[in-house]
């Protein structure tokens, strides 16, 4: 570090903070336009306006799930509530099945080149062809009005829209039918948000069905008819209703839904009631279907059929799941003063694992996510174990995570379960309740589950490796080209795949951790957050409303976050450039004389006078005292009364005030940063002293307002600096950490191995190793 000293300390202060060059007020100018003009829809605070509105669109469903040949088949009559303040000629429904079809959208669209180097399969050729092993999609029998007349109806690709002989005028509601069936897909084979499972080793299947009837498409202030085409990214813009739905299965299978179970006494046994009125009270999970019954189950021939009844009030969409092979447990959760049944659907193959830990996770997701946004509403909450890897719905959630063969499982797959069923279950609240459209806005869904989700995931284990919410693990995506990144403002479907997951889940969660940890501070975020889930349960937010409630819950101007975080792709890289150490001048005559007489002595020391004192054994000065006079005794260093008296008149300026600078001793940094990433972050400073302690320093992103590439900051101390160092403690994602510290630490080696190494055995989980060794250690005592 450079020393230096400053006559005065008010000269100090005309050094350090000089006004900048630059004017980058863009960076912390107000969004403005890039929002929607506030209205009496939607107002300027980010709650609903005075005049909000939304539709309604209400359900009474009849399927029938055909174990033979996979497929379902159904029948619905749907009441649509206009309460818009416009006639409507038309209605329109989602088909999502039929992104399955030959020749949809979603599979003509897909871009992709052969890969021949290892030769093409058959399925790779079907799939380059747009083909199908079935013939997929939504098959319309019939649409008619509550009369039973036929209403005229057009399929486009995902959508169907039903024209209405009559407009449906302003408050007024219109009932019509519709039969359909479809083939369900193999969820494996077409990585679907839902679909069958089959075990060939018991010739059982598993269903996990969802997007599986005619939807109401969503009407609204905002896009009119939210009618995008489903092409598989982008999800689901779903209007709240009430549902009345039986489902018919083949008497031996287990059936859960969104929604409550109506008619116990007519598909479940004495026993299985039984167990289930124990479970009411119960604090751990209590079997309702043993793995014995799913076993016995799986054996045995259906001979005949069962209705289950569900019914749910003030959902988005009903989803479904059945099979014989289900283990079925439960608990009831008290969720801020109301009982609420978490409940696990899960085939033997799961545990042991699924009947240790799934239903305790379903019902302490409820009960720390109903303490940020709102108390959960809904009687039930599932978690089922399927061919879906991790999928929501009302009520339901379908989660991957099993265990091998032998029921050993290697940490990764334990964390993945724990981390999967929190997220599914915590979708429940965004966008199950706190309803944003998914099929544009991906990241109002995904992102703040999963920013809860990082948080709830260290409630449940300190030690869990939530890297989802924490800055430095989204560096990667950060660091990579722009032209490679999206926006988080991104329509869902235009996001490039790869970038998907940073994208829609960990940048935006990374980003809300940030505002929580470092921007707001935790009381205020929380407030905030909390505040945008209660004013919009149960309606449709957009990302306007999300951004102006945090602001106007919290009084924090975020928009300059908003604008880097959200509406940009730049990085984060902020750099220590150079630091200069200040020291107020106290005029000490003996301090000076010190100070230049070491700063003298050092430039003595050069290779030339080191080599003369071997070089020159004697001067002349040295061999012949005559040679000496006055200036061979001097002292130049030492201190004279007249250098007392400059000292003493210097002092006898200072204020009372400036005098207690002196005696304070303090050091003053100037530090030159920079902002070579171009997005602005706050600045968070450690100082590391030389007796070993530290001291952080925070300074709020406005310190770049009037220029965000470079700045100069000071810093006072009463000890002496060692090292300062940015982000100690990754509180923002920085791409190059090598110029966070200064002085600069050196570069360690790249490594290297001497030889190539064999290749590594089959990998094996450390359970699996452990109940190995349990096995030799028994064998071998055996044989002493």
């Amino acid at each position: 570090m450079k020393k230096l000293f400053l006559l005065m300390l008010l000269g100090f202060y005309a050094q350090a903070q000089q006004p900048s060059p630059y004017n980058a007020n863009s960076v912390f100018e107000q969004l403005g336009a890039a929002l929607p003009t506030p209205n009496t829809y939607r107002s300027a605070s980010g709650a609903p306006g005075k005049d909000y509105w939304q539709q309604k669109a209400d359900y009474q469903i009849k399927v029938e799930l055909d174990d033979q040949n996979q497929r379902i088949i159904g029948s619905e009559k749907i009441t649509y509530n206009n309460l818009s303040p416009d006639a409507l000629s038309y209605l329109w429904l989602q088909l999502d099945q039929n992104n399955f079809s030959e020749g949809s959208i979603a599979a003509t669209s897909r871009p992709g080149a052969l890969n021949t180097e290892r030769g093409v399969s058959a399925g790779q050729l079907k799939s380059v062809e747009g083909k199908t092993p079935k013939d997929y999609g939504h098959k319309i029998r019939k649409v008619t009005d509550a009369s039973g007349k036929a209403l005229h109806y057009v399929i486009n690709g995902t959508m169907m829209r039903v024209d209405l002989p009559t407009k449906l005028q302003s408050k007024q509601s219109v009932s019509f039918n519709i039969d359909w069936d479809f083939n369900i897909v193999d969820a494996n084979a077409t990585r679907a948000r839902s679909g069958y499972e089959f075990f060939e080793k018991d010739g059982n299947y598993i269903y996990e069905m969802a997007q599986w009837f005619p939807r109401m498409c969503v009407y609204d202030d905002v896009t009119g008819w939210q009618n995008k085409q489903f092409i598989g990214q982008g999800e689901f813009a779903l209007a709240f209703g009430d549902y009345n739905v039986e489902i018919t299965v083949p008497n031996d299978m287990v059936v859960g839904a969104t929604g409550e179970l109506q008619n116990p006494s007519d598909v479940l046994s004495a026993t299985q009631k039984q167990r289930l009125k124990d479970a009411e009270n119960s604090s751990t999970p209590v079997v309702i279907v043993t793995q014995d019954d799913a076993i016995q189950a799986e054996k045995g021939k259906p001979t005949g059929k069962k209705t289950w009844k569900y019914s749910a009030k003030n959902v988005r969409d009903f989803a479904f799941a059945a099979s014989r092979k289900f283990i079925w447990d439960a608990m009831r959760v008290n969720v801020e003063g109301t009982k609420t049944w978490a409940m696990s659907l899960y085939p033997k193959e799961g545990n042991p694992l699924w009947g240790q830990y799934s239903t305790r996770l379903v019902a302490h997701t409820l009960t720390q996510y109903s303490k940020r946004t709102i108390a959960y509403p809904y009687p039930v909450a599932y978690s089922v174990h399927g061919p879906v890897g991790g999928m929501e719905y009302p009520m339901m959630s379908f989660n991957g995570a099993r265990p091998q063969a032998d029921g050993t499982y290697s940490e990764g797959v334990k964390n993945f379960l724990i981390l999967v069923i929190i997220h599914e279950v915590g979708h429940n609240f965004f966008p199950m309740i706190v309803n944003s459209d998914e099929r544009q806005w991906s990241w109002m869904d995904e992102g703040l589950n999963s920013f809860l989700e990082g948080v709830v995931c260290r409630e449940w284990d300190r030690d869990f490796p939530a890297t989802g919410i924490e800055p430095q693990y989204i560096v990667p995506y950060m660091k990579s080209d722009a032209d490679k990144q999206n926006p988080i403002m991104s329509s869902s479907d235009n996001i490039l795949p790869n970038t998907f997951g940073p994208n829609a889940y960990s940048k935006p969660a990374t980003g809300l951790n940030i505002l929580r940890e470092t921007v707001m501070g935790r009381e205020l975020f929380d407030y905030a957050f909390k505040e945008y889930a209660k004013r919009w349960a149960f309606k449709h937010p957009t990302p306007a409303d999300f951004f102006r409630t945090m602001e106007d819950a919290s009084g924090v101007d975020l928009d300059w976050f908003w604008k880097g975080w959200f509406y940009g792709v730049e990085a984060a890289d902020q750099a220590i450039a150079e630091v200069e150490w200040y020291a107020v001048d106290k005029q000490d005559p003996a301090v000076a004389m010190a100070e230049k007489k070491a700063s003298d002595m050092s430039k003595k020391e050069t290779i030339s006078t080191i080599r003369n004192r071997t070089d020159i054994p004697q001067s002349v000065v040295e061999a012949d005292p005559t040679m000496r006079d006055f200036y061979n005794s001097y002292d130049p260093y030492k201190v004279t009364e007249k250098d007392k008296a400059k000292q003493e008149a210097y002092l006898q300026t200072l204020s009372a005030d400036e005098k207690k600078w002196l005696d304070e001793t303090k050091n003053f940094y100037v530090l030159k940063l920079k902002n070579k990433g171009g997005l602005v972050m706050p600045i968070i400073i450690q100082a590391q002293f030389e007796d070993g302690t530290t001291q952080d320093f925070r300074f709020p992103a406005e310190i770049w307002r009037l220029n965000n590439k470079e700045i100069s900051k000071t810093i006072s101390t009463t000890k002496k600096v060692e090292k300062f160092k940015l982000d100690p403690y990754f509180e923002i994602p920085d791409i190059d950490t090598s110029d966070n510290v200064f002085p600069r630490e050196p570069e360690k080696p790249t490594k290297f191995q001497l030889m190539k190494q064999n290749r590594p055995a089959p990998a094996t989980n450390p359970m699996q190793e452990a109940l190995k060794n349990q096995a030799g250690a028994v064998g071998g005592s055996g044989k002493n």
